[in-house]
C-alpha cells in the first residue's frame, strides 16, 4: 500500500466551472473530517466541497459525500478512483465553483473521476507516495561515553523522525519499522552490557 507524504493540487475549468481537486496526507477518520471541515471554511465561497478518503493500515476505512451534488455523481466516482491506486491514508476534495453551465450527471461523474485521476497523477509525478511502513516508537536515554557507539549502529536499522536531547544524558527517541525493533532493542541492551533499555 501506498501513502501520501505530501498535499498536491491539481486544477481545471470545465464549461465554466471551477474544479479544485487537493490530495491530502489523512491518518484516521476523525483526521479526514476536521480536514473536510477546515476546507469547507477555507473555501466558504464555493458551490460544493466533494470529499472521498481511505484510511487504515490496508486501507479498510472509507467515506465520500457528494456535498449536493446529484446522488452517485461525485463521491462515488472521486472514491472509486482512489481504490483502484493501492494507496491508504489519504484524502482527496474536489471543490466546485460553479460556472453557470450544468453538466449533467454524465458530465459530473467525468468531471470528478477526472479531477481524481490528475491529481493522483501529479503526486505520482512529484513523488509525493511511498511504501506504508508500520513504524514503532521508542526513546532511551545513555551516557555519553556510549552514543557514538550506538550512533554508528543506527545505519542497520530503518530509523524515522530521530529526535536527539542533550542533557545530563543524551535521550535519543524516535520511529522504528515495527519489525525491525525487537532486535534494536536487543542490539542496544548487547552493547550497553544490559543498561539501556527502550
Amino acid at each position: 500500500m501506498l501513502v501520501l507524504t505530501k498535499p498536491v493540487q491539481f486544477e481545471e475549468i470545465i464549461k465554466g466551472s471551477r474544479f479544485l481537486s487537493e490530495l491530502i496526507p489523512c491518518e484516521s477518520q476523525a483526521q479526514a473530517r476536521d480536514i473536510l471541515k477546515a476546507q469547507k471554511e477555507k473555501y466558504a465561497d464555493a458551490t460544493h466541497v466533494v470529499h472521498a478518503f481511505i484510511v487504515g493500515k490496508n486501507g479498510e476505512v472509507m467515506g465520500m459525500s457528494d456535498d449536493g451534488e446529484p446522488s452517485g455523481t461525485a463521491g462515488r466516482p472521486t472514491l472509486d478512483v482512489l481504490k483502484g491506486r493501492n494507496c491508504t491514508n489519504l484524502i482527496i476534495t474536489i471543490t466546485r465553483w460553479f460556472g453557470g453551465t450544468l453538466l449533467g450527471t454524465g458530465g459530473l461523474v467525468k468531471a470528478y473521476g477526472n479531477g481524481a485521476k490528475q491529481v493522483l497523477e501529479a503526486a505520482a509525478a512529484q513523488n509525493a507516495f511511498e511504501e506504508l511502513i508500520e513504524k514503532t516508537d521508542f526513546i532511551f536515554s545513555t551516557d555519553y561515553s556510549l552514543y557514538k557507539l550506538l550512533k554508528n549502529n543506527f545505519v542497520n536499522y530503518q530509523l524515522y523522525n530521530i529526535s536527539e536531547d542533550f542533557g545530563t544524558e543524551v535521550t535519543i527517541s524516535g520511529q522504528i519499522k515495527a519489525d525491525q525493533y525487537n532486535d534494536f532493542a536487543s542490539h542496544l541492551l548487547n552493547l550497553s552490557n544490559g543498561k539501556i533499555k527502550l
